[in-house]
């Protein structure tokens, strides 16, 4: 199972981007992805969960700028970031609970990150 984030690149301030990760390999189902957010030397931060009924849940730091949706059809998970700012630069991750076989656990995985650069 592999997680492939893309989207990032260079914005200018109050701009907009849109970050897309696809979930590949064998599993059943995806019940929650999320996207964090992590900067030079700081803790890896959370930015906002989506489950697979579409229910989305944000930092306060991005809430009525930031929305998370998903293409289920192609177990994709997306990112649409508005008025960006530039303490938005970051690298952002995405991470999801996969379930491999129906009646297993789900395991937690890690995309590799996109970077974001906001210019102010």
């Amino acid at each position: 199972v592999q997680l492939q984030a893309s989207g990032g690149g260079l914005v200018q301030a109050g701009g907009s981007l849109r970050l897309s990760c696809a979930a590949s390999g064998s599993f059943v189902d995806i019940p929650v992805m999320r996207w964090y957010r992590q900067g030079p030397g700081d803790q890896r931060e959370w930015v906002a969960t989506s489950s697979n009924s579409g229910t989305g849940l944000y930092a306060d730091s991005v809430k009525g700028r930031f929305t998370i949706s998903r293409d289920n059809t192609k177990n994709t998970v997306f990112l649409q970031m508005g008025s960006l700012k530039a303490e938005n630069t970051d690298v952002y991750y995405c991470n999801a609970d996969i379930m491999r076989r129906w009646g297993d656990s789900t395991r937690n995985y890690w995309g590799q990150g996109t970077l974001v650069t906001v210019s102010s």
